[in-house]
């Protein structure tokens, strides 16, 4: 891709934008960044940004993106944002930024996405990788962009793998994005309050394979009833993981046995026995991984060593502490309703649950089940706790509080020996918390303050 010479707009000033307007102002481009945010609002990013690059603040000249030869998105920007129709409407090309970072890298890509697992995921597949001695670098949606990662790439160093994590946002803006390898791991509702439907979402995900060839994957979760009927064709050569039924060509669970068919061959290539990381969620995520290491050709001894050595990842099922008999689980990464239905169908015990916070368009009715069954009490906090109330009201016992702190002291006076305090909100965070971590973060100092 020439870039020397050619005006180009990136809009959004996140870690995305940020990552790939420096990318693109070391390639030769006129760069020129856009923000609805103010100067006052983003001085780490404005520090940041390459010399040479303009920048327009407080909100989007029209003018500019018509004057852009290209257009490069962060994920938070929608992409039928009227500029960019606009701009397209003048034959200006909107690229996402992994798009950008794609037609800059000749690194073989491995891509996750999904609505619930993807973060365990990536990470276990460049453990396991790693360990099978690969060069892996992990970048996108975790606070590593493809554009930074490509940054830092060079003659002298590439590695024999990009291991990345898609969102449905990403997928927006692709047009020649190819994994060599994609995985979606389920569907559930999700972002409803970004894309138009359901169904919109499923599309938008089954966009991973949609330049995949016949020397590519696609790995995709057999027991996952979206997934069986993906609206995409699919031109690359499709794998499964199930937890329930033997699949062929695929990996599944024989007792205890982890089974990798493929054109023929059948053999063990791990043990269900090695896995640290507990649930049937991540189960699939093993799975998943040990799947994408197998296509890469890794033996089972680096997938034995990887699954004993990787303990989880913090902010999902994270045991904080036990006390008096009471357990507390810090899960604030379960941002929709499906992450919540897989943590609790994991538990056993009965469950304090603390819910709530910024909604995505979720449908709470889907937990009345679960909830009746596995919850004893429901503390509901931020802005869609009416929301939730309303769907669960005659489910179990309710408590609406005003703030966290609340919700703890709250779940502590009711608990009693044998609880589990789950903090799984099924929501976004944003009402209360610059984001998932900083909740959970403080979800565990009031717990250790008990």
């Amino acid at each position: 891709m020439e870039l020397k010479d050619k005006r180009v707009m990136v809009m959004g000033l996140a870690r995305s934008g940020l990552s790939a307007a420096n990318l693109l102002a070391e390639r030769g481009a006129m760069v020129t960044v856009s923000d609805i945010k103010t100067e006052e609002q983003l001085p780490e990013q404005l520090s940041a940004l390459a010399p040479g690059i303009k920048y327009e603040l407080g909100g989007h000249r029209l003018e500019s993106f018509f004057a852009s030869d290209l257009i490069v998105i962060s994920p938070g920007v929608p992409t039928d944002h009227q500029c960019l129709e606009e701009a397209r409407n003048k034959g200006r090309k909107v690229i996402s930024e992994i798009e950008l970072a794609y037609l800059l890298t000749r690194v073989p890509i491995i891509a996750v996405t999904g609505t619930n697992g993807k973060t365990t995921t990536v990470h276990l597949v460049k453990e396991i990788l790693s360990e099978g001695g690969k060069k892996v670098v992990l970048a996108g949606n975790v606070g590593y962009p493809l554009s930074q990662a490509i940054r830092e790439f060079s003659g002298d160093y590439e590695p024999d793998y990009l291991v990345a994590e898609i969102s449905s946002f990403q997928l927006e803006g692709i047009e020649h994005f190819r994994p060599y390898i994609g995985a979606v791991l389920n569907i559930t509702p999700d972002h409803l309050d970004r894309h138009p439907d359901f169904s919109s979402y499923v599309q938008l995900k089954g966009r991973l394979f949609l330049n995949q060839g016949p020397q590519d994957y696609a790995v995709l979760n057999y027991d996952d009833p979206v997934l069986q009927d993906l609206p995409c064709n699919i031109l690359s050569q499709k794998l499964f993981f199930s937890r329930r039924a033997p699949v062929e060509p695929g990996i599944f669970l024989q007792g205890q046995e982890i089974i990798f068919c493929y054109r023929g061959e059948k053999k063990i290539v791990g043990s269900l026995a090695d896995l640290r990381i507990n649930g049937a969620h991540n189960q699939e995520n093993a799975l998943a991984a040990i799947l994408i290491a197998s296509i890469c050709q890794l033996e089972p001894r680096p997938i034995q060593r990887a699954l004993q050595n990787f303990s989880g990842l913090e902010h999902r099922m994270e045991m904080i502490r036990g006390l008096k008999g009471v357990k507390f689980i810090n899960d604030s990464k379960g941002t929709n309703v499906g992450a919540l239905q897989k943590s609790l169908e994991d538990l056993m015990q009965p469950v304090i649950l603390i819910a709530g916070g910024k909604d995505k368009g979720s449908d709470f009715t889907a937990l009345t089940n679960l909830v009746q069954q596995k919850v004893k009490e429901l503390i509901l906090l931020g802005e869609a706790r009416e929301k939730i109330a309303s769907a669960l009201y005659n489910h179990t016992n309710i408590t609406k509080v005003k703030d966290l702190e609340e919700a703890v002291l709250t779940a502590w006076n009711k608990a009693q020996p044998g609880d589990v305090i789950l903090l799984s909100p099924a929501c976004a965070s944003f009402d209360m918390f610059r984001d998932y971590v900083e909740r959970g973060n403080r979800f565990k100092q009031l717990v250790w303050a008990l």
